[in-house]
């Protein structure tokens, strides 16, 4: 699944051991999330890891708001 967690960890200079040692969602999941081969990841763990990250889940998904 297309998603900019790659991007906004990046920016935030976060590694993956991060995110699962502040949030305690696997590794596995998070390097799925991370690598875009996760097809259907839960909406808990998305929203566990927007709140986390305090981006929105269109922030996650790399959905833009047209104005």
């Amino acid at each position: 699944m297309e998603n900019e967690l790659r991007v906004i960890m990046a920016k935030k200079k976060l590694k993956v051991v991060d995110v699962f040692n502040d949030t305690g969602i696997s590794k596995t999941t998070i390097y799925g999330l991370y690598e875009e081969t996760t097809q259907h990841p839960s909406a808990s763990t998305i929203l566990k890891i927007c709140e986390y990250l305090e981006i929105t889940p269109n922030e996650f998904f790399g959905i833009k708001k047209d104005r």
